[in-house]
C-alpha cells in the first residue's frame, strides 16, 4: 500500500518542464520552476507508512495542494483543466494521492482525494468558468513518456473524505487499500459556477476525457448582476465542451430579465465575456423571446445580454415570426429585428 497524504507535491524535470502528473505545491505567485524534483513531506497520520519516513516538514501557510489534466485536442491545442483545494489545515479537508497498488497493472491511473470544507473550496478551473464545490475525486491516466502531462476523470459534489487509522477489512477498492474514505454527497447548490458576472449553481459535476465535456447535473439554477436589474434564469444541466471552449445551458433553457423578456430555448450557447447567449431552437422547441407581449421565435437567436436585445436568425430551412401586441403575425421581412449585437453572428447554423 502507498499513500502520500501531502500538502501538494512538486514534481519537474532536469531541464525545466513540468510534470503534471503528480500534484503541483504552489503559492499565489509560482515561483520559477526547479530544475530538480522537490517533495513536500506528507503530514504525519495515526497509521505508520510501511517504509520509516523522516520527521514531516510542515507546509508553509500559503501552499495549496494544485493538479492540472492536460488535454490535448483534434487540433493539437493543449487545454489544462486545474484543481486546486483553496485550503491548507487538516481542520478544513484532505488532499492525497493514492498510487497505483502492487497487484495493479503498470499502467493503472492514480486517484486523487480533495476535500475542503472552507469557503474557498476545491476550486476547478474549466475554460471561462471557476467552479467550487466541497469534494473532487480525480483520476489520471499515467503520463506518457515525453509527454508532459495527461487527461483523466473528475467527479465533483458536495461530501467529504478522511483518513483511516487502518484499510478496513475486506474491501479491495482503491481507496480503501490506501485507507481513504470519501463520501460524495450531491445536494442542489453546492457546485457553484462562476463565469464573468455570471453565478449558476448545481448538484455534481462530471468530466470524463472520453468526450471531453465536463456535465453539471441540475436543475440549474442561473443569475447575472446587470445595471438595470439582474438576469436569472435555469436549465435542467450545463455542459462545458473543453475542446470547443463553449459552455452550454441544457434542457428547457429559461432566462428572465428585470425588465420582462423572457427568452427559451433547448439549448443556450453562453458567453459572459461577449455579452451574449445564443439560443438554439429545434423543431420541437423553437427558440424564443417575449416581452410586453410582443414574441419573436427564430431557429437561433442572440440575445445581448447587457442591452437585454435580441437578433434572430433563420436557421436551415426554418423560418422567423413573430406575434405583437395588436395582433398581427409577423413575417421574416417585418420582425423589428434590431442588430445591436456587438458581434457578428456566424454564417451557418447548427
Amino acid at each position: 500500500m502507498k499513500r502520500l497524504a501531502v500538502v501538494g507535491v512538486g514534481l519537474t524535470l532536469m531541464l525545466g518542464a513540468a510534470v503534471t502528473w503528480g500534484v503541483n505545491a504552489q503559492t499565489t505567485l509560482p515561483a520559477p520552476l526547479p530544475t530538480a524534483v522537490q517533495l513536500t513531506q506528507p503530514q504525519p497520520t495515526e497509521s505508520q507508512p510501511t517504509q520509516p519516513q523522516p520527521a514531516p516538514t510542515p507546509a508553509p501557510p500559503s501552499e495549496n495542494a494544485t493538479l492540472e489534466l492536460v488535454r490535448k485536442g483534434d487540433d493539437g491545442k493543449e487545454r489544462r483543466i486545474r484543481i486546486v483545494r483553496t485550503g491548507t489545515t487538516d481542520e478544513t479537508g484532505i488532499f492525497t494521492i493514492c498510487s497505483r497498488q502492487e497487484d495493479e497493472p503498470e499502467d493503472a491511473p492514480t486517484l486523487l482525494v480533495f476535500s475542503e470544507t472552507g469557503a474557498g473550496g476545491i476550486q476547478i478551473t474549466i475554460d471561462q468558468n471557476v467552479i467550487r464545490v466541497p469534494l473532487a475525486l480525480v483520476t489520471q491516466k499515467d503520463v506518457p513518456e515525453g509527454q508532459e502531462g495527461s487527461d483523466g476523470r473528475i467527479e465533483a459534489s458536495a461530501g467529504t473524505a478522511r483518513f483511516l487509522d487502518n484499510p478496513p477489512e475486506g474491501k479491495t477498492d482503491r481507496l480503501s487499500r490506501c485507507a481513504v474514505e470519501a463520501t460524495p454527497a450531491p445536494t442542489q447548490g453546492t457546485v457553484r459556477v462562476t463565469q464573468g458576472k455570471t453565478e449558476l449553481t448545481g448538484q455534481k459535476l462530471v468530466y470524463d476525457e472520453s468526450d471531453g465535456i465536463a456535465r453539471i447535473d441540475g436543475p440549474i439554477a442561473f443569475s447575472r448582476a446587470n445595471d438595470d436589474g439582474p438576469l436569472t434564469g435555469s436549465s435542467q444541466r450545463i455542459e462545458v465542451d473543453v475542446d470547443d471552449e463553449k459552455t452550454i445551458l441544457v434542457g428547457n433553457v429559461v432566462l428572465t430579465s428585470k425588465g420582462g423578456r423572457v427568452s427559451k430555448a433547448g439549448r443556450v450557447e453562453y458567453d459572459d465575456a461577449a455579452n451574449v447567449a445564443r439560443l438554439i431552437g429545434t423543431p420541437e422547441q423553437p427558440a424564443e423571446s417575449v416581452q410586453n407581449g410582443d414574441i419573436l421565435r427564430a431557429g437561433v437567436i442572440l440575445y445581448d445580454l447587457d442591452r437585454n436585445e435580441v437578433v434572430a436568425r433563420k436557421a436551415d430551412g426554418g423560418t422567423i415570426t413573430g406575434e405583437f401586441q395588436d395582433g398581427e403575425a409577423g413575417t421574416p421581412t417585418d420582425v423589428p429585428v434590431r442588430p445591436t449585437l456587438p458581434v457578428s453572428p456566424p454564417e451557418s447554423s447548427p
